[in-house]
Formats: structure tokens, C-alpha cells, sequence
């Protein structure tokens, strides 16, 4: 069944943010919530509740809409007067507060008005699928499921799917696959079990490590410098977690999970209500959604101070960074983490024992594979790795040993591994130990292929390398393109990798076809490598950095117009020399959370490697501008001066940095395959793109722009700086200093590019900006 129309009730922070998800799909979904008081004796909107809640998400911050037309998609109501508008959905999500009986209700009223076959699901955290479903009709049972989104559920890739024996098995199908495919998700399929699979874990996670904290006197710093990234958890660490999410929330989903959890369960003998804790929510201290957390900004006086609660005293402090020797000397080592001998290293025992013997104890209780377990905390917590993961990286007989010393049972499954670990590689292939204590494949959903499964094939040997980039044989005569080098800036090992590249693809009639330029780093690019043009800058290098522009010039140039397709794939953020290989490629296969944009003048440069040009053009091939060669050069100019990003694919293709034939994927892990059969598609009796020429407004064009940006600069918007980068880019798109309108080629323009990034780069103002930007890794307005 295809899932064509949706309906969420329940209008809340996830319910809203659920149907603005599903609209992002580009599925048509209605948000329905009960009748305001005010509204009932006819005075007042009887809908204000849901339409307030799409008003709220069309200013939420970071954005909920993809694009701001997908608001357009749902259709606010209310639950009394438009419950009929459910015959007309595919879905139904009921995204109401966690109480079983009103649930129930809803389900008693939901049942008879929608269409047959319909599939109803709960976004419900905790209370299991089988007391929901108490009481009711025999086809509700049949069509009825969980969806757990998590929050936002625009960014959190995790879905938790959970199915009862009577669940119909194509409306399981039907759900999995348009929250794969279309909302992006990763589906994890969760037994029916209090907490499913992430919160069980990970409430249990951050109970043990307040516990411990407060136990050994740890300040809020220290815990949050061992319990995050040293075991790959988020900077935020755990007290910087629940700030995030709300430190209210915490006691409504430990009150759920008492209710459920059976007799004698861990999570169980370490509850505490904190008594700093209590008083913080008493207090309106709930996180950053109040009036601060465990982590506050103090604003007396006129000044931002941050500032971290006493857990021993509950008094605000100044916030101090701190640099722990245990987490210096360990490194990457996680065991010598836990192995170092002060009370950092023993809070690391502590938590990493009691939070992954938990795990560990849970399956196959709480999932089928170890598999789903580790799949659902890097999704849903943003985890690095999962508990068996990490169990690996301490090894399974040290682990094994530590349970013993901190008193907690050897979990069954770790007794099982009897020091062996939980993955392996076996033949180029990942596997895992199963409950039946035997290695069996990881085994992807079909559609998907990943690069770290390529790399595993080939036994970690690249087709070529260097120490920027790498090329992988991905099967098909297709090259993937990976870049390296640290944040995949670019720099001149770069350009000689893209320049292996087409030499061994040729003519694209040999080996190989095709190129897709992908990698599975947190970011595709963030462009050029700025420590590196500052160390030439400081050393006056000039001959070097000109000849690295002109080598980025002629290497994006070769591939736009290579005898073969050049398809990227980027995710993350494809800025400055990242989103310039984007507009030389011949196809774009764009993850749907691309954050892309020509960046330069933030740090005072312009688009050197043909972003101008290539925006220029694009702006020309608009078949609905204005006619005339002005209209083209502003929309650029506007863009490029203005470093506008697009925060997502469908606005990267608004701003012109994707083309409309441009694809988006929305779920990740499918995008190398997608970019794959779009790169040998076009493989198909290829033709390179005939070369562009444009008709250009020279100095009158010039005057009209820089009288754009004073305007900007009179209004305070512009610094004096602003006015010499933004004249650089409007020489640039209006073709240079000529007497009249003119026909001008690429390489006049690249030719105008390159002049216009040596001039910037040699002043002092725009090497503050560089410098600003590499110590702050923000932009500085001079």
C-alpha cells in the first residue's frame, strides 16, 4: 500500500513536529487537536490549538519545514469538528500525551470513522504496544503499530517500529518503508517491551552517570568531559544532554518506565530522585527551554557569563573548561579511560559498566540482534558507537572482568563471546555474533550501500590514494571519489586525486564509466584548507596561492567537461570549494539535509574556483528571469555577496546551488546507491556540456551593484570591507571594466575570479576574517 495522505493527532512539540516531517516528504498531512476551552460555547478559533502549532513551526529554530512552502502541505483542525478528514488518510499517527486511557479513547473515536485498511500508529515512548491495543476492535489490532520518532524528528534519524503478532504484516511494510524512503528514517524493529530500545538504554545511561557524578564529586564539567566524546557521545556529555532536551522531561519518562519495567530490572535498583535536581525544576531551571539547566548564561550586568550548578550544593558557579589528564593520556583508547586511576577514570568504570551490561543483559528481550540494539543508540542518542561497539573496543574478557569488580553479573551474551568480539570482518564482510553464540553477516536493507562496506570488501585498499582523498571501486565501472584530509578541506593533494581520477577513467569507455564524488564523514567539505593559505599568506607565498587557484580553476573546469559524468553525492555541509565541485558536477544527488552555499566573503574572499561563473550561469539558464543582462548578474550577485546558504537540498535548490534535475535523497544510507544508478544512467551515450558564453552589463552593471551594497552599508548592514569584497564580485559577474555590454567566455571570468581572490587575500582585513574564522570557526564582521 502507498502511504498518499497522513493525519497526526496531537499538535504538541513531537506531534507538530512529526506532520511538518511528513510534509517535508511532500506527503499532504492533517493536524488535528482537541477543541480550546475558550472555542467551545462558539467564541474563539475551535482550531487555534493545531494552527498555532503550524505558525509556531513555521519560526521554529533550528526549522521543522524543510522549505517554507511544505507548510502549505498541512492542514490544521480539530478533533470535534473535522475527526471525518481521517477517511481520507492512509496513516495516522496519535501523538497525544502519554496516558493510556485517554489513548484509548482516541483509539474508541478514531476506529469507526476511518477508511479500511488504514494503518494507526502510536508515537508513544514507553507504554508497550499490548496495553494499548487492550480494549479494542479486532481490525484495530490488525492495522494498528508504533512509530517512535524522536526529537526533533526532522534531524533524529531514528525510528522505532514495533509490530504485536496481530499486526497486519503489509501495514508494518507499508509504514517501514515510507519512513525509510521518504522521512528518511532509520528503521529499527523493537520487541514490545517497556522503553523499546534507546530510552530503555539510554535512561538508564544518564541515571547512572547523575548517580555517579554526585557520588564522586564531579563537577558538571569533568562528567561531561569523560562521558562524551572519549566514548564518542556528543560534546554535550550527559548534563549538556538533558539541558538540551528538557531536565522536566526526565521524571515523566522515569515515572513510565517504573510502571512498566518488570520486578528486579537494574534500572530499578538505581533510580534516585536527586534532590538538586528536584529543586532545579522547582526552580524553572528545565534546560535551555527555561531559564538555564545544569548550564546557565548569566546576563547581570550587561555581560554573558556562562555559568554550571554545584551538585553538591546547588549554587551557580562560573563554568570553568577543563582539560582532564585521564582523557589526555587515553587519547582514543577507551580502556585506558577506564583504567586511569583518579576518580574521572573511575567515573568512566562506573558508568560504561553499569549503562553496557544493561544493554548487554537486554537482548534478545528488547531485539532479535545485538545489531538493532547498536543501530538504535547511534540513531536516536547520537552515540558514535553502540554498546556492543564499545564493549569491542574495551574487549569482551576486560569487560567481563569489570562487571565482576563493580559487583554487576556477567551478561549472558558476554559470558557467550567468551573474549571474542562482538563484530568481525570475514571475508570482506561485517558480522556479528548472534544470541546462538555464532558470527552471521550484517545485512543490509535492499537499496542501500554504503562506503565503509566497500571499503571492508576491498580489504581497506583504495583503487589509488593519497593523503587528501581516496578512490574506491564501488562496483559497476563506477569510482567513488572520498575525500580525507581532516573536515575534507581541500588543497592541492585534492586536485591531484580528482587529476588520478580522470586518468583512469579516460574516456569512459575502458575499466570505467562514471565518477561520484561521496564520503560518510560528518560533512562532504568545508572548501579550501584555510590554515594552509594563512601559513602562505604569513610567508608571502604569493606564487603558491595563485597557482593553487589556478589548479582548482583548471581541475573543476576538466571535470565539468570530462568525457565521462562527474555525479556528487554530498551530506553535511558542502560550503565554499565543497558546494563549487557541487555546480561543476554534471549531477547532483543531494541527502536531503545538505547544507550548502559559496561562503567566501565571510571570511573576505571570493569564489575562486568558478563559483562565480558557474552561479552566473545558472542564473542565465533561468527560464523565468527577467529579460535583459542584468537580471542574471544581480540573482548571483545577491547569492554569492550576501553568502547565502541553503540549509537543506529543496532550499539549496532555491538558491540555485542544485540544479532543478538535481535528486535528493532523503535517507542517507541510500544516497552512494542513488548517486551510483544515476552515474551509470548517464554513462548511456554521455555528452559533455557544450562550453557557456555570457552577455555581461560591464560598468553599468558595476555602478548599479555597488550602489546596492551602500544602500546595505548606509543601513549599518555593511562594513567598509564589505563594500571592497562585494566590488571584487560584482567586476567579476559584470564582466570587468569594459565601455559597453559584451559577450564574455569562461575564462575571462576565471580569469577575473583568480585576480579578485589574490587581491583580497593580500589584505590585512580579510586575513582577520581568515584568522577570526580558524580560531572561533565563526565568520567576523570587520
Amino acid at each position: 500500500m502507498d502511504i498518499k495522505r497522513a493525519a497526526v493527532i496531537g499538535s504538541g512539540v513531537m506531534g507538530s513536529g512529526i506532520a511538518a516531517h511528513i510534509a517535508n516528504a511532500g506527503i499532504p498531512v492533517v493536524l488535528l487537536d482537541i477543541v480550546p476551552k475558550s472555542a467551545t460555547n462558539g467564541d474563539g478559533d475551535r482550531s487555534a490549538i493545531a494552527k498555532g502549532a503550524l505558525e509556531r513551526l513555521k519560526k521554529a529554530d533550528p526549522a521543522a519545514f524543510m522549505h517554507p512552502k511544505n507548510a502549505k502541505l498541512v492542514t490544521p483542525g480539530n478533533l470535534e469538528d473535522d475527526l471525518h478528514l481521517l477517511a481520507e488518510c492512509d496513516w495516522i499517527v496519535e501523538a497525544i500525551i502519554e496516558d493510556i486511557g485517554l489513548k484509548a479513547a482516541l483509539y474508541q473515536r478514531i476506529d469507526p470513522v476511518r477508511k479500511p485498511g488504514s494503518v494507526v500508529s502510536s508515537n508513544t515512548s514507553t507504554i508497550p504496544l499490548n496495553m494499548l491495543t487492550e480494549g479494542q476492535s479486532e481490525r484495530f489490532k490488525a492495522d494498528f503499530l508504533i512509530t517512535h520518532f524522536f526529537n526533533p524528528p526532522r534531524y533524529m534519524r531514528l525510528l522505532e517500529l514495533v509490530t504485536s503478532e496481530k499486526t497486519r504484516a503489509e501495514a508494518a511494510e507499508a509504514i517501514a518503508a515510507v519512513c525509510d524512503r521518504s522521512l528518511g528514517k532509520g528503521v529499527v524493529r523493537c520487541k514490545d517491551t517497556p522503553g523499546f530500545i534507546a530510552n530503555r538504554i539510554g535512561v538508564t545511561w544518564i541515571q547512572a552517570a547523575v548517580n555517579e557524578a554526585i557520588s564522586l564529586g564531579l563537577t558538571v564539567e569533568e562528567a561531561d568531559a569523560v562521558a562524551g566524546r572519549p566514548m564518542g557521545i556528543p560534546k554535550t556529555g550527559i548534563f549538556g544532554l538533558m539541558d538540551l532536551v528538557g531536565i522536566d522531561l526526565m521524571p515523566h519518562i522515569a515515572r513510565s518506565l517504573l510502571s512498566t519495567l518488570p520486578e528486579g530490572d537494574f534500572y530499578r535498583g538505581i533510580y534516585r530522585e536527586h534532590a538538586v535536581i528536584k529543586q532545579m525544576i522547582a526552580d524553572g531551571y528545565i534546560g535551555r527551554k527555561g531559564k538555564g539547566g545544569f548550564y546557565r548564561v548569566n546576563k547581570e550586568g550587561g555581560k554573558r557569563v556562562k555559568e554550571a550548578i554545584d551538585l553538591q550544593t546547588g549554587t551557580f558557579r562560573v563554568s570553568e573548561r577543563v582539560k582532564l589528564e585521564s582523557v589526555t593520556t587515553a587519547g582514543k583508547d577507551l580502556r585506558a579511560l577506564a583504567e586511569f586511576p583518579d576518580k574521572t577514570g573511575q567515573y568512566a568504570r562506573k558508568v560504561l559498566a553499569q549503562t553496557l551490561s544493561y544493554a548487554a543483559s537486554l537482548v534478545p528481550e528488547i531485539a532479535d540482534s545485538i545489531v538493532a540494539v547498536d543501530e538504535a543508540m547511534r540513531l536516536g542518542y547520537n552515540w558514535k558507537f553502540g554498546p556492543f561497539e564499545l564493549i569491542d573496543k574495551l574487549g569482551t574478557a576486560w569487560f567481563a572482568e569489570l562487571c565482576r569488580s563493580e559487583g554487576i553479573p556477567v551478561p549472558a551474551l558476554v559470558a557467550q563471546a567468551d573474549g571474542r568480539s562482538f563484530y568481525r570482518v570475514e571475508g570482506g564482510k561485517l558480522q556479528y555474533l548472534t544470541t546462538g553464540g555464532i558470527y552471521d553477516d550484517v545485512v543490509r536493507p535492499d537499496g542501500v550501500l554504503l562506503l565503509a562496506d566497500v571499503k571492508r570488501a576491498a580489504g581497506g585498499k583504495p583503487v589509488w590514494k593519497n593523503g587528501s582523498a581516496s578512490l574506491w571501486d564501488i562496483g559497476d565501472g563506477v569510482l567513488c571519489f572520498e575525500f580525507t584530509s581532516k573536515m575534507n578541506a581541500l588543497d592541492e593533494g585534492t586536485m591531484a586525486a580528482y587529476q588520478k581520477a580522470m586518468a583512469l577513467i579516460g574516456d569512459g569507455k575502458g575499466q570505467w564509466k562514471a565518477l561520484v564524488i561521496h564520503n560518510e564523514a560528518d560533512n562532504f567539505s568545508v572548501g579550501a584548507n584555510l590554515g594552509l593559505a594563512m601559513f602562505a599568506v604569513n610567508i608571502a607565498l604569493w606564487p603558491q596561492i595563485e597557482q593553487l587557484v589556478e589548479l582548482g580553476q583548471q581541475t573543476y573546469r576538466a571535470l565539468k567537461y570530462a568525457p565521462f559524468p562527474v555525479v556528487s553525492a554530498p551530506s553535511g555541509m558542502a560550503l565554499g570549494g565543497g558546494c563549487e565541485i557541487l555546480l561543476h558536477s554534471d549531477h547532483v544527488q543531494a541527502h536531503a539535509e545538505t547544507y550548502m552555499g559559496l561562503v567566501e566573503v565571510g571570511v573576505g574572499l571570493l569564489p575562486g574556483w568558478g563559483g562565480c561563473t558557474e552561479m552566473l550561469a545558472r542564473a542565465a539558464a533561468n527560464p523565468k528571469r527577467p529579460a535583459g543582462p542584468m537580471p542574471p548578474v544581480a540573482q548571483a550577485f545577491e547569492t554569492i555577496s550576501l553568502a547565502k546558504v541553503g540549509k537543506s537540498a529543496a532550499e539549496g535548490k532555491e538558491l540555485m546551488y542544485l540544479k532543478p534535475s538535481d535528486g535528493i535523497t532523503m535517507n542517507r544510507d541510500r544516497l552512494l546507491a542513488d548517486a551510483k544508478a544515476k552515474a551509470l544512467e548517464l554513462a548511456q551515450n554521455y555528452t559533455p556540456p557544450e562550453k557557456t558564453t555570457y552577455t555581461l552589463p560591464g560598468p553599468t552593471g558595476l555602478v548599479a551593484l555597488e550602489m546596492f551594497v551602500e544602500g546595505f552599508a548606509l543601513q549599518g548592514k555593511a562594513t567598509p570591507h564589505d563594500l571592497v569584497v562585494s566590488r571584487h564580485v560584482a567586476e567579476v559577474l559584470t564582466g570587468g571594466d569594459t565601455d559597453h555590454t559584451r559577450t564574455v567566455g569562461e575564462d575571462q571570468l576565471l580569469e577575473l575570479e583568480r585576480k579578485g581572490f589574490m587581491a583580497l587575500i593580500r589584505t590585512p582585513a580579510s586575513m582577520d576574517r581568515i584568522e577570526h574564522m580558524l580560531t572561533t570557526g565563526k565568520p567576523l564582521r570587520n
